[in-house]
Formats: structure tokens, C-alpha cells, sequence
């Protein structure tokens, strides 16, 4: 078996397939630098896979030429793939001899793309899942072979999200390969899909204008990257954690507006609705709960974010 995995949600699977099957190689992106030294740092998937002895290569791009050949050396009967983070050209999707197949972190067609996890939540679903499919050259098009569903929790944030899909695609991915002689793949509905494009930093910029329903799903969906944030006093300031307020009336203000009062601070958002604002990042700053924030950086009612 070969396995394809680079971030930490990849590794749940890795570890799994490791105690039912032979894993003969892991491939993963190349070493990135990380941190204020700029160190380059090995993806999660090495780190597991070296501590099993396991044999690991990092192409650039898999579209090079001669790396179908030398995966082909591997003589693996099948592949798995999680959060690899390239596309599998053709070519290397049909060297094992039964083909290789995906665990996506949403129930597909829906949300097909790099950031499935994210843009569930910022865009309202109450409910997503694990499917795992048979890969095609298609972004996530192929056949799928099992999924199942999970309800997304009020307050969850995607990194919350993300470390129990990660759990529950390990799972899918071992019934999935127990059941691989008798599974027939299923086509899917592409009139039915959707897309979940790349996290840029800027999708963490917050337009007052929407409800707070609607920023604070952003809050939650883009933790823990890129972040939502706005400015303040021409300073980027990060929202860590933040709630619609029930009851709050804005007061006539308009959207980005403060009310900041007793320790506690929120903003006017579109439709008149207001945003408890509950941990806050002042560029340059450590992340502090509101009362602190506000001990150190003074808001008054009615200044303007944004």
C-alpha cells in the first residue's frame, strides 16, 4: 500500500492503516520552513511515518517526470490519500493495480476543493462528513465508496471540526478497505456540487455589513487559519471568538460600530444585529479575553472598526 498525507488530519488514517495493513512507502510534501527562524520543519505524516521506519518521499510535483515510475517501484496494490496537497495526475492515480482513493472531509458532491472543512461552517451547513472515493484526474469527482455524516456543533470551530473528521475518516478508510471486493462505487451528482476554494488571508477580513450570524460563522469556520480579523486604530486586530448578541439593540449605529461597556465589548453589525466580541489579537499583541483587551486597549462606544 502506498499512502499520500501531509497535515495532521492525515495522520488518524496513516496510523490506522498501520495497524491492519503494510504501508510500503509514504509520500508527502517536501520539508517547509515555519517559525521565526525560518527552520525548515517536516510535514506531520514524515514525523509519524520515520517514527515507524516507514520508507518517505517528498516530490515537488508529482507531475515530474519519472515519478510514476518510481512509485511504480513501490508494487503497491492500492493507495490512500488524505490532504495530500497536489493533484494526482493520471498517471500516478493508475499505478497501483486497484487504483487509489481519497478520504474527503465532506459528504460529496458538496464542498469539493482544498478547504471543505472551513466553508461548511462559514456558510451556514449544520451538517458534513467523510467520504471516501475512487479518485479520478477530477477535483474530487470520482466515484464515491462510503460516507458518513456528523452534525457540526453551534460553537465549533473548523480546527475543532477537523481533529474529529480526521478520527472518523480513519475509520471510514479501514470499512472501506474491508469491503473493497464488494463495494460498488457510486457516480456522483456533479449538478449537485459545490466548491470550497483555497483559504486565502484575505477571506479573513470581516465585512460589517454582513449579520453577525454571518461573521461569526466566519470566526469559527477560519480558526484556526487564516483568522478573522478587521482594523482598529490602523492595526489589523484578530476576533478570536465571538457571538451574536441576543437582545442587543445597535442603537442607531452603524455596522462596525462599538459599544463597549463593563468589560465587555461588541459591534454593530448589517441588519441592525449586534456581535459579542469574546477574545481579541491586537496586531503586535498576545490573544487576551475581551475584559483584558480592554483593560489595555480603551474602546469607546461608537468608534469605528474596518
Amino acid at each position: 500500500m502506498l499512502f499520500y498525507g501531509t497535515p495532521e488530519f492525515a495522520v488518524p488514517t496513516l496510523e490506522a492503516l498501520l495497524e491492519r495493513h503494510t504501508v510500503a512507502a509514504v509520500v508527502t510534501q517536501p520539508d517547509k520552513p515555519a517559525g521565526r527562524g525560518r527552520h525548515l520543519q517536516a510535514p506531520p505524516v514524515k514525523k509519524r511515518a520515520g517514527a515507524a521506519g516507514i520508507p518517505v518521499l517528498q516530490p515537488p510535483r508529482l507531475r515530474n517526470a519519472g515519478w510514476p515510475e518510481r512509485l511504480a517501484e513501490v508494487g503497491a496494490d492500492v493507495a490512500v490519500v488524505v490532504a495530500f496537497g497536489q493533484i494526482l495526475p493520471k498517471a500516478v492515480l493508475d499505478v497501483p493495480l486497484r487504483g487509489s482513493i481519497n478520504v474527503h472531509a465532506s459528504i460529496l458532491p458538496r464542498y469539493r476543493g482544498a478547504a471543505p472543512i472551513a466553508w461548511a461552517i462559514i456558510r451556514g451547513e449544520t451538517e458534513t462528513g467523510i467520504t471516501t472515493f475512487q479518485m479520478d484526474p477530477g477535483m474530487d469527482t470520482g466515484d464515491v465508496l462510503l460516507s458518513e455524516s456528523t452534525a457540526i456543533g453551534a460553537d465549533e470551530t473548523a480546527g475543532e471540526l477537523s481533529a474529529r473528521l480526521s478520527r472518523i475518516g480513519a475509520s471510514v478508510m479501514i470499512r472501506t478497505l474491508e469491503q473493497l471486493d464488494s463495494l460498488t462505487p457510486r457516480p456522483q451528482d456533479h449538478s449537485q456540487a459545490t466548491l470550497a476554494p483555497l483559504l486565502k488571508k484575505e477571506d479573513g477580513r470581516i465585512d460589517w455589513s454582513w449579520t453577525s450570524d454571518e461573521i461569526s460563522r466566519r470566526v469559527r469556520g477560519l480558526r484556526p487559519w487564516p483568522g478573522a480579523y478587521t482594523r482598529c486604530r490602523g492595526k489589523n486586530l484578530h476576533v478570536w471568538s465571538a457571538i451574536p448578541a441576543q437582545g442587543s439593540s445597535a442603537s442607531g449605529l452603524a455596522p462596525g460600530a462599538t459599544i463597549a461597556e463593563q468589560g465587555r465589548l461588541a459591534v454593530v453589525c448589517g441588519g441592525a444585529t449586534v456581535l459579542e466580541l469574546n477574545e481579541l489579537q491586537l496586531e503586535g499583541r498576545r490573544r487576551l479575553p475581551t475584559r483584558d483587551f480592554l483593560n489595555g486597549v480603551r474602546l469607546d462606544t461608537g468608534e469605528k472598526l474596518g
